[in-house]
Parts: C-alpha cells; sequence; structure tokens
C-alpha cells in the first residue's frame, strides 16, 4: 500500500574528530533507538557514522530530526560539539514500519539521500525536501533559519529543548527534572529560541497532518 511517509538521512559531524568516538556512536545509536520507538519508525546507522530513519506520519519528521540533534549536542564532549546534518524527505512510498530502512529503495529514500549529499557541499545541517509541494520553497526555507537557530545551541540549550520535546510538560517540572530553578529553564528555553522553534514544529506537524498529499 502507498503511503505518505518521512525519510531523515543524515550523517554525524567531524566524527572522526571525536576523543571518543565509541561514546559518540552509543550516543547516536541511543537517539535512533529511542526516535523510532517513540514515532514507530525504523532507524539503522551505516558507514559508521551515516544513518536513515523512516517514519510512517511525516507529521513527526522535523520534531524527530530535531530531538536526534538536541540529543547530540547536549552529550557533546567539552572539546568538540557534536552534531549532524539531516535531510528530510517527504513522499509517498510502499515502504511499511516492519520493513528495515535498508531495504527500502523508493525515491523518497533516494531524495532524502541526495539532499544529504548536496548538504555535504555548505554549511547546513537541516534541510527539507519535499515533492509536489507548491510550497516547498517557503517550508525549505523557513527550516534553513530554524537549522541556524540550532546551530548556536549551547550543551545546556539543547537538553532543555530535547527535555522539553520529550516530555512536553511545563518549565516547574522541568525545572525539578534537571535540578535548577524555573527562571534557570525559562532562560535557556529563551536563549535556545524555543517559542520560536515551537510554532515552527507545530505549524508543520498540523499541515503535514491537513495536506495528505
Amino acid at each position: 500500500m502507498v503511503q505518505r511517509i518521512a525519510v531523515l538521512t543524515g550523517d554525524l559531524v567531524d566524527s572522526r574528530k571525536a576523543s571518543d568516538p565509541k561514546r559518540l556512536f552509543k550516543a547516536l545509536d541511543n537517539a535512533i533507538e529511542a526516535i523510532t520507538d517513540r514515532y514507530g519508525g525504523q532507524g539503522e546507522r551505516y558507514r559508521g557514522d551515516g544513518f536513515q530513519i523512516a517514519l510512517p506520519d511525516p507529521a513527526t519528521a522535523l520534531p524527530a530530526a530535531v530531538l536526534l540533534r538536541a540529543a547530540l549536542i547536549r552529550h557533546s564532549e567539552e572539546s568538540q560539539r557534536w552534531d549532524a546534518r539531516i535531510a528530510v524527505a517527504i513522499g509517498k512510498d510502499r515502504w511499511q514500519p516492519e520493513q528495515r530502512v535498508t531495504e527500502a529503495s523508493g525515491e523518497v529514500f533516494v531524495r532524502s539521500g541526495q539532499a544529504l549529499d548536496a548538504m555535504s557541499e555548505g554549511s547546513s545541517h537541516l534541510c527539507l525536501e519535499l515533492a509536489e509541494d507548491t510550497e516547498s520553497e517557503c517550508l525549505a526555507l523557513l527550516t534553513r533559519f530554524v537549522d541556524d537557530l540550532i546551530d548556536g545551541w549551547s550543551h545546556y540549550a539543547a537538553e532543555t529543548v530535547y527535555l522539553s520535546l520529550w516530555y512536553e510538560e511545563s518549565q516547574q517540572a522541568l525545572a525539578k527534572r534537571l535540578g535548577i530553578s524555573q527562571p534557570s529553564v525559562h532562560k535557556r528555553l529563551r536563549a535556545a529560541r524555543w517559542s520560536l522553534l515551537d510554532d515552527y514544529l507545530r505549524y508543520l506537524g498540523q499541515r503535514f497532518k491537513d495536506d495528505p498529499r
């Protein structure tokens, strides 16, 4: 059955420079496992620092990409910022959630991989590729702004955003979880431009739900 899905293809940034590559790969593997469990998808790491994730609900694509990058940044070494390039493609495919991504080769998987290849030529770390969408250029531009926003995150900002997305709870609850004060949580979220990011994710999530093309 053909359905609309999301495919995230990515690779780690400067993984060969990591002083503890095993810890870096473990952080990536844990993030992929947590995200696919949460959103009912499948994901695999390949060629060492490359990975691909398929999700049955396109509305979860950008939250998943942000969660993965935030997970890496929050676990970064003091001497190196950990991050990933992620190309998100959305389109129709026959892939099913029980199927491994290494067994899939549809157009949306190819487009996601091609978009990642194109990103390697520049400084972008996040892009959105849509098929047959009249607003694709506008949404791609919005995603570039969000990419730039994430590039400015500190370890603390990434950690707080990750927990905000994962648990969707109040700042008071987050403060208790982090062992800090509520004003400190507010300060971290403001530094991360959380309100703009949250609006962006909610907008795209609703848009992908409303538009089944």
